[in-house]
């Protein structure tokens, strides 16, 4: 997968990190097709983060998400690695899932352009990627 980027925030405290799934679904919405998109994009959000370590970010990045459970614990170990990211962190037992939407994505790579949103109130609030300072947008999934 592409991991787009990464948000630390001291809410939780938590860690939400964006990316492009690696393939786009067989069964998807008819708009989607009709309008040729052919990415799906997403946030998770990891809570209760502690031991977090970034080793590498070099944008653009994709990598390989692994979560193991610790033993006897309600927690889980990720490793997230590949080309331009190692980072690892444990984390709360339970990953949140946002913000998906899906779009065509750029000759050299880029996701701008019209997207079309799932959740309701993100097809009334944007068109389009809103710009990086859009708290309510990067901070919570």
């Amino acid at each position: 997968m592409r991991i787009r980027s990464v948000n630390l925030s001291w809410r939780g405290p938590t860690l939400i990190i964006r990316i492009d799934l690696p393939y786009f679904p067989d069964a998807a919405p008819q708009d989607w097709v009709a309008s040729e998109f052919d990415t799906v994009q997403c946030h998770l959000g990891f809570l209760a983060v502690q031991n977090l370590a970034i080793h590498s970010w070099r944008p653009p990045a994709f990598g390989r998400l692994e979560a193991a459970p610790r033993t006897g614990e309600r927690w889980r170990h990720v490793d997230i690695n590949g080309d331009g990211v190692n980072l690892e962190f444990d984390c709360a037992d339970s990953v949140m899932v946002g913000h998906v939407s899906a779009f065509k994505i750029g000759t050299d790579g880029s996701d701008q352009g019209p997207r079309s949103f799932v959740s309701r109130i993100d097809s009334r609030r944007y068109a389009s990627l809103p710009e990086t300072w859009e708290k309510s947008y990067y901070e919570r999934t």
